[in-house]
């Protein structure tokens, strides 16, 4: 067998295979012989078909068959050999006059090479690493949330603007029957609040749907309307109350603080306030460093320039689904999916160059700390190192579940690096000012 490579250019290559009758002939040999011991022909006992008949009925399968099996594992090999970092799969070149009667073939294969570049990190603008508070707002909110949840209820007669109101919104005609809970501040105009202020039990309240809510969703949660109806709703619906209900709050004392994080935790209304802060930003880090992460990504992908082997990815991806594309859609496909490969091209660079990969027992130990984490919830808070082994031995047996950690592990690794390396600068919002920065509102 004889490999040679021809580089057409850069991001191009031809890779060639001479096979000759040595490199197959034995074993597509014993192979005829083991179906002769076995073959069932009718006239001959079976071990008895003279050898010429299994030739002429199997031999041609199982020459190509053997034939493609040395194809590939020798390009296999040639491929680690020569070390070429090739992107999607060799592809065969078309032989619409191949002989298999020869005694020797020649294959083709066309390659995509992936391309040499340089990462820099350092943008000339530096990129925003959000840092999000918990400001005092968002903290008072949270107490006066917890101190609701928490406190009493109080039954009444006659709505006041911060009750609980349980009812039916009814309209014959569209068929809408539902009781449901509301509060005031849910209907978008003040208008409809101040029709339920002094309203009593068993009273009516006649509403418009068209603008009921900032929301058209919420005719579906509060109404029961199809989705499909909700947009543009516009009818009359009749609200009957049949419960009004207040929320008597509860006291920031030592039993409220005791029932939040346990005992003694929290011992004074200060420390109520640290504790939620810090348990806020805590959450909202997660936030914070995927925002980072895909500032990066983006950063990267639009500043690091390099060419693909577009024809080659193409045609490849022509072939490579369960389906076989025709060119426009292979186009429009590869179109879909070049930001998603140069990324990774990116990232492979950066894990190998900087020595990020994920070994076994890094990811042993990651898997480790988030089934502690998980045991946690569930009020485990002190697992043996045993239990803790035998769960992540169960946990990496699945293959699934090692490459989803290990792009877990992968993508914190990289973080880790992006932080210390990209120019960054920290800002600070807060969580209502990061959602109208990022999201716009």
């Amino acid at each position: 067998m004889n490999i040679t490579r021809e580089n057409i250019d850069t991001l191009n290559a031809v890779v060639k295979v001479d096979i000759s009758k040595d490199d197959y002939n034995d074993k597509v040999e014993k192979i005829l012989i083991d179906y002769r011991k076995t073959a069932n022909i009718p006239g001959f006992r079976k071990g008895h078909v003279p050898m010429g008949m299994v030739k002429k009925q199997y031999g041609k399968a199982v020459l190509i068959d053997e034939v493609n099996k040395l194809l590939q594992d020798a390009l296999g090999k040639y491929l680690v050999e020569e070390k070429l970092d090739v992107l999607g799969n060799p592809l065969p070149k078309a032989q619409d006059d191949l002989n298999w009667d020869a005694d020797s073939f020649s294959f083709e294969f066309e390659l995509g090479l992936a391309p040499e570049f340089e990462v820099n990190l350092k943008a000339k603008k530096p990129l925003i690493h959000y840092k999000i508070v918990a400001d005092d707002k968002m903290i008072n909110d949270q107490i006066k949330h917890l101190q609701k949840q928490y406190g009493k209820i109080v039954a009444k007669q006659e709505v006041a603007e911060n009750d609980e109101i349980t009812g039916i919104f009814k309209n014959e005609e569209k068929e809408i029957e539902n009781s449901t809970t509301i509060t005031l501040d849910k209907f978008k105009g003040k208008a409809t609040a101040k029709k339920f202020v002094g309203a009593k039990v068993g009273d009516v309240v006649t509403l418009k749907t068209k603008g009921l809510f900032d929301d058209d969703h919420d005719l579906v949660n509060f109404l029961k309307v199809a989705l499909d109806d909700a947009h543009g709703l516009d009818v009359d619906v009749t609200f009957t109350v049949n419960e009004v209900n207040a929320r008597e709050l509860a006291d920031l004392d030592q039993d409220l603080f005791d029932k939040l994080f346990g005992t003694g935790i929290v011992t004074s209304a200060t420390e109520l306030k640290e504790k939620i802060k810090e348990d806020a930003e805590k959450q909202f880090v997660q936030q914070s460093d995927q925002k980072l992460l895909n500032d990066v990504t983006e950063y990267l992908v639009d500043n690091t320039k390099f060419d693909l082997p577009a024809s080659f990815l193409q045609k490849w991806i022509q072939t490579a689904g369960e389906e076989m594309l025709d060119d426009n859609q292979a186009k429009e496909e590869y179109e879909k999916s070049e930001k998603s490969m140069r990324y990774q091209l990116i990232e492979g660079k950066l894990v190998t160059d900087n020595k990020l990969q994920v070994n076994f027992e890094e990811l042993k130990d990651f898997s480790k700390d988030m089934i502690k984490g998980q045991m946690a919830q569930f009020g485990r808070l002190n697992p043996s190192e045993k239990e803790l082994d035998d769960i992540a031995a169960r946990v990496l047996s699945n293959q699934d579940e090692v490459k989803r950690l290990s792009e877990q592990l992968t993508s914190q690794k990289l973080l880790a690096f992006y932080k210390e390396n990209a120019n960054l600068k920290v800002k600070e919002f807060s969580y209502d000012n990061f959602v109208k920065e990022v999201y716009g509102s």
